[in-house]
């Protein structure tokens, strides 16, 4: 170990999200935008996205490289490109050595920051000579059932790509809010794969009267998980809902601040990292959303393995994990994350541990 990552080891075992761990000094920033092409067009709620646009931002400090990829929250008018010029804003503080508490001062949850804050925290990582998910805190991550999600479309269609991922032991389906349509979906897919977990993402799609119809549904057809079924601001709308199915929060609670207004409204909080601003606030959420009695979902923009790496340390505290983002694209990054038997798995040299060239 150099004496550089030597004076850092120690500063690197203090608590998760604590950006006390580097003092960076000063760094090399880049950033840039990529179109990532989706191999097929996917359909949620509302939207059809065929590319998903990302942020990409390497830090270096000498021979050490830190990166970070954000897609933004595009309900949220928060895309790369907007990204991309407010991170070349910060240039200046950021390559003076910015700390990721410091980060958290200065840029409000979004993709911006979590691109930043996903880049120091690899960083600190080989600055420290230790992994990621060491710093964090943890013990050595493992694999993770990952649910496979499988956007809108004829009910047929929908039942045969369930169908199709044979792998799969958890899937999630898109609904669009049209009710007597999404039971059909809920019904084919229930009778093609009888063995699978399978939850539900409304995506804001419902409003009291449909979704009333729809819970029977969700039972009938043994469904473990409703996400998102109101518009974000109406989550009054669902006072006094059955909860025999859990209702878990995804646009309705952004970051922190957002999980202690708001959680009192949901079962479980899903925890995007984009959302939230990066991974040190990623984690802060999950141990408040424990406090608070959630059951805690780590979620995932649609990105590559680059963006799963840090989400996948997030994911060691939850109990549901949707990391399926690189499954839908036309290519990866290299190395990257890997699926089998329904898990998630991130080999080391994905993203955030040390000696590993970038």
């Amino acid at each position: 170990m150099t004496s550089a990552r030597r004076r850092t080891a120690a500063a690197a075992r203090e608590p998760p999200g604590n950006s006390k761990v580097i003092q960076t000094d000063r760094v090399d920033l880049a950033v840039r935008n990529e179109l990532l092409r989706l191999s097929a067009p996917f359909r949620i709620s509302g939207h059809v996205f065929e590319v998903s646009p990302v942020t990409l931002v390497t830090l270096r400090r000498g021979l050490c490289v830190g990166r970070g990829e954000a897609a933004g929250v595009y309900y949220n008018h928060d895309a790369p490109a907007d990204m991309l010029r407010t991170i070349e804003g910060l240039r200046e503080v950021i390559e003076a050595g910015m700390t990721r508490a410091e980060l958290r001062e200065v840029l409000p949850p979004g993709g911006a920051r979590n691109a930043i804050d996903c880049a120091l925290w690899e960083l600190e990582a080989r600055l420290a000579d230790v992994p990621a998910w060491q710093l964090a805190g943890m013990s050595r991550p493992h694999a993770l059932l990952t649910t496979f999600t499988v956007g809108a479309d004829e009910p047929r269609v929908m039942a045969e790509k369930a169908r199709n991922y044979t792998h799969a032991r958890a899937i999630k389906l898109k609904l669009t809010g049209e009710v007597d349509l999404d039971i059909d979906r809920l019904h084919a897919v229930r009778e093609m794969r009888p063995d699978a977990w399978i939850g539900v993402d409304a995506n804001q799609g419902y409003v009291p009267d449909t979704l009333s119809k729809l819970l029977p549904a969700l039972v009938d057809n043994r469904v473990s998980l409703l996400e998102q079924p109101c518009r974000r601001g109406c989550e009054s709308e669902l006072e006094g809902v059955d909860r025999t199915v859990p209702i878990a929060a995804d646009e309705s609670i952004l970051h922190l601040r957002e999980l202690e207004e708001r959680a009192h409204w949901f079962d479980v909080v899903n925890i995007k990292l984009d959302k939230c601003g990066g991974l040190t606030e990623g984690l802060m959420m999950a141990k408040r959303a424990r406090e608070l009695g959630k059951r805690v979902m780590v979620g995932n923009m649609v990105g590559t393995s680059l963006a799963m790496a840090p989400a996948f340390i997030l994911g060691q505290y939850c109990d549901i994990v949707d990391l399926d983002g690189p499954v839908f694209l036309e290519k990866d990054r290299t190395p990257g994350v890997v699926y089998a038997d329904g898990h998630v798995d991130c080999p080391p040299n994905v993203w955030g541990s040390p000696d590993v060239d970038a």
